[in-house]
């Protein structure tokens, strides 16, 4: 696939994607292509769960997990939710490094959160021989998360919109693992050559983006962004 904009495909239009093979296109997303899909759970209800006044006043107290936004996370910091959202909740610093910038993704508590979680529709498509795991999210305009890889899922936004930045597992992109996706963006992404540029998309609320398995990835946050990611692993 040649680097530019990803392929936008509604429901109908991916056939069988956890049959790789002949037995239909779905299989060569399932394991080799990015894909946006469009139209496939109606999450209105939890959509309307996770606005700032539901999500404050259902969860405010309790303590959540932050991590670092750079490729390992290496540090995690526990704070009530509500300070996060009061105080850490905002635009990105370009000038700041990852290991400085606190992201709240991934490190949920699943049966304190599980009031929320049960009101999700997860795409319904699967991988033989996985079980999904749900990670949520919600961080500020123009934080996220430098190249880094892992197995195969799917990302859904729920408010705001993400960009995504996507190389195939055998091209490694051109990256500091403690620079931030903007820093990136500004630093970096400008002077690469055409052909060592990435598979890029924006993802906007109802959309879900799957990436296959270690397909290198960055985001960015281009609004405060609400979002949950389905692992299947």
């Amino acid at each position: 696939m040649a680097p530019g904009p990803l392929l936008l495909l509604a429901l109908w239009a991916l056939a069988a994607p956890a049959r790789p093979g002949p037995a239909g296109d779905g299989g060569c997303y399932a394991f080799l292509r990015p894909v946006i899909l469009q139209g496939l759970t109606d999450n209105s209800k939890f959509r309307a769960l996770c606005s700032r006044e539901r999500l404050l006043a259902s969860f405010g107290e309790r303590v959540v997990r932050l991590s670092t936004a750079n490729t390992y996370s290496y540090r995690k910091v526990d704070l009530p939710f509500q300070e996060y959202v009061e105080q850490l909740l905002h635009p990105q610093d370009p000038t700041s490094l990852g290991n400085d910038t606190l992201y709240f993704f991934g490190d949920n508590n699943f049966t304190e959160w599980a009031s929320l979680f049960r009101h999700y529709s997860p795409p319904p498509f699967g991988l033989l021989d996985t079980t999904p795991a749900y990670s949520f999210g919600i961080a500020g305009a123009g934080s996220g998360v430098p190249f880094h890889w892992h197995g195969p899922g799917y990302s859904e936004v729920i408010y705001g919109r993400k960009r995504w930045f996507l190389y195939p597992p055998e091209k490694t992109p051109e990256f500091h693992p403690n620079k931030t996706t903007l820093a990136w963006l500004r630093d970096t992404y400008s002077a690469l050559a055409p052909h060592a540029r990435p598979l890029e998309c924006t993802v906007r609320a109802g959309e879900v983006l799957y990436f296959p398995d270690r397909w290198w990835h960055a985001t960015l946050n281009l609004d405060t962004s609400v979002f949950i990611s389905t692992f299947l692993g």
